[in-house]
């Protein structure tokens, strides 16, 4: 069989296309990079149309990652895809699924672990980044709990959850927020977690394109 065996051009020629096959006129330089990233991680140019953000996100993002702000993942995947390599302070990644404390938190509150898994997250909330790229049950109750606790909002939130069911719907509750929260999202029923650390990956290097 013939086929393409160099990794670094594989590389080159995957962006070549990229760039080639996607409209990012509308998308902003600062975000430009993180929606490449994005494309490259989903196979879909036509992802970019449903990308959506506050026109302070990737500011708030970049300036709370150089700033050492801990970054908050609603799953295994999206902690695990975190270039460790790329992040400008050496930044805490965590992921409060595997918590022995969730089964019984989640009982109570009547939700899903990985809902219940960001109440864990509250001492580490303010001024954090947020990447929730599976559950929309997680960052349903990321608003309700920053509704509540303002004092509690994180610098900025990529909000991506992928599914059939509340995807979609919790994505257009964060961009509608009145609480003053910067996001990122893909409205629908696309996103997840290697969309979702994509994008995160991207803000913390400056070129979004090498580990």
């Amino acid at each position: 069989m013939t086929y393409l065996k160099d990794g670094a051009e594989i590389y080159r020629q995957s962006f070549a296309i990229i760039e080639a096959e996607t409209d990012l006129a509308r998308v902003p330089a600062g975000l430009r990079a993180a929606a490449i990233r994005m494309v490259h991680a989903s196979g879909q140019p036509d992802l970019v149309e449903d990308l959506a953000w506050s026109d302070g996100f990737a500011d708030a993002a970049a300036s709370a990652l150089r700033a050492g702000a801990p970054i908050l993942c609603d799953s295994k995947m999206v902690a695990s895809g975190v270039i460790r390599s790329r992040l400008p302070r050496d930044n805490q990644v965590v992921c409060m699924l595997g918590d022995p404390r969730l089964d019984a938190l989640a009982a109570e509150l009547g939700t899903t672990k990985t809902a219940a898994a960001v109440e864990l997250w509250c001492p580490l909330l303010p001024g954090a980044v947020v990447a929730i790229g599976n559950a929309p049950t997680a960052l349903f109750h990321l608003l309700e709990l920053v509704a509540d606790e303002p004092a509690l909002a994180p610098a900025a939130v990529l909000g991506i959850p992928v599914g059939f069911v509340g995807a979609a719907e919790s994505k257009h509750a964060l961009a509608t927020n009145k609480l003053g929260l910067e996001y990122l999202i893909v409205h629908g029923r696309r996103g997840g977690s290697a969309v979702t650390v994509a994008a995160l990956n991207a803000l913390c290097g400056p070129d979004g394109r090498t580990g």
